[in-house]
């Protein structure tokens, strides 16, 4: 049985091979087509993914295709402004994988082409529909921590030679720094947690001395401190060269009570402020995308689509407001300057 939304891929590597199954999941939509640079077998990739596929390498042909409603792209982060200005123009739907873009100027750019064609968006800051931070923002929403005048969320995760991402990752056109290529998950959970506006910022970064993360063309280590519009202030450590297991660090602190991970206090219930009290939730504690909640914010995304709605939580517009605020981060790291917002 067909489906309502046909979706185009463009850019088929590691990340496109989660997003498929996640699309295929949705009650609504399909993947149709798949656009690359480098020819692919469609017959194999529809034994592959279980229906029926069309492979392009013209990336004007597969946009040129009334049958497509939606396209998801997945290409090297450097194209992806690119890309989605086509699509807009094309009047596609549109799901991108983070980063959005490696400049302000190019993010400014698809957010205008976006808004000009009137279609929809998801970005891939999926990290907001994961279980753990969807309890997080519950505890948060239903006043247990209070009002919050501290959070910092951090990314602790060693991307090296054993990950699929670092063969590519390495080169500042495509990685950019260590908050573009992977922090902005944290930086971006921090922002959603700590519901104000960016006033300022002032990032530090360095480079480890470890032999294996020595083709990195940039320092893979910053930490950046925030100065929010409602006088709360975080921090995000955004460190993508560890020797550890992945960790994504939350600690939020507020006048009722703190959140430590999948931990809190609450005086509002009356626990014992020298224990913690356990959430039950499903932790990020992995950067394989095979682990990301995509399937739940795809179909969020496509339910929005139904609705004729922005989708909650991860349009274009959150994830630009949350680029912003990363593109001052490493403009205040270059010049050891604070930024102001």
């Amino acid at each position: 049985m067909s489906k309502k939304y046909n979706v185009g891929v463009i850019g088929y590597g590691w990340v496109a091979t989660a997003h498929i199954p996640a699309i295929n999941a949705s009650t609504q939509a399909q993947v149709t087509a798949v656009y690359s640079s480098r020819a692919q077998d469609g017959a194999a990739l529809s034994a592959q993914y279980g229906s029926p596929i069309t492979t392009y390498t013209s990336l004007d042909a597969m946009l040129a295709d009334p049958n497509i409603n939606a396209v998801s792209v997945c290409s090297m982060p450097s194209l992806h402004a690119k890309h989605v200005i086509a699509a807009a123009k094309a009047g596609k739907h549109i799901i991108i994988e983070k980063p959005l873009a490696m400049s302000q100027k190019d993010v400014d750019a698809m957010v205008a082409a976006v808004n000009k064609a009137g279609v929809k968006t998801c970005v891939c800051f999926e990290c907001r529909y994961s279980s753990q931070f969807q309890a997080t923002k519950a505890v948060i929403d239903r006043g247990l921590l209070g009002k919050l005048h501290y959070g910092e969320v951090d990314y602790y995760h060693g991307i090296g030679p054993w990950y699929g991402q670092f063969r590519w990752n390495t080169f500042k056109k495509d990685g950019g720094s260590s908050l573009l290529t992977a922090g902005c998950h944290a930086l971006d959970a921090l922002l959603l947690c700590m519901g104000s506006e960016v006033t300022e910022v002032t990032s530090y970064d360095t480079r480890s001395q470890s032999k294996i993360f020595k083709p990195y063309e940039y320092t893979t280590t910053s930490v950046t401190i925030l100065k929010f519009k409602n006088g709360a202030v975080g921090k995000c450590a955004a460190v993508v060269v560890c020797l550890q297991p992945y960790y994504f660090h939350t600690h939020l602190v507020g006048s009722e009570g703190s959140l430590l991970d999948d931990k809190f206090h609450s005086q509002k219930l009356g626990t014992h402020k020298a224990r913690w009290s356990q959430l039950s939730m499903k932790m990020l504690d992995s950067g394989d995308v095979s682990d990301h909640p995509y399937q739940t914010q795809f179909q969020a995304f496509f339910d929005a689509l139904d609705a004729g709605k922005d989708m909650a939580l991860t349009s274009l517009a959150d994830a630009a407001a949350s680029h912003r605020v990363m593109f001052a981060a490493d403009k205040s790291a270059a010049t050891g300057k604070t930024v102001k917002l």
